[in-house]
């Protein structure tokens, strides 16, 4: 499984930034729950948002109407579209994935999942 993100970079607070994650080694239509977490140094990671396979998705409370996870099954891309953006969006930014289903603690114990990219960064300005 190899998971590539792209797409970040710096804003300004109020602005917009698309990440993006391409998977390989399995397909977003498969049993996997993907997730993008997020991690500011010297902080726990957290999950920002995940979604499963019926599809679902889910978002922490922060980021809720703000930020949107989405897939596109044909080109195998997760994304996450991040609007309204405040400087405490920034972080390094990580695609994620585990087989089968996400339940609600996943937002605390990022450890459950399986697979990691590299990260992309995300530096917002206010």
């Amino acid at each position: 499984v190899q998971l590539v993100e792209s797409g970040g970079g710096s804003a300004q607070a109020g602005g917009s930034l698309r990440l993006s994650c391409e998977v390989s080694g399995f397909h977003l239509d498969d049993e996997y729950c993907t997730a993008w977490v997020r991690q500011v140094p010297g902080k726990e990671r957290e999950t920002v948002a995940y979604i499963d396979f019926y599809p679902s998705t889910h978002y922490r409370d922060s980021v809720k109407g703000r930020f949107s996870i989405s897939k596109d099954t044909a080109k195998n891309i997760l994304y996450l579209d991040m609007n309204r953006l405040t400087v405490g969006d920034t972080a390094m930014y990580y695609c994620a994935a585990k087989s089968y289903y996400c339940v609600e603690r996943i937002f605390r114990q990022t450890s459950e999942f399986t697979f990691w990219g590299q990260g992309t960064q995300v530096t917002v300005s206010a």
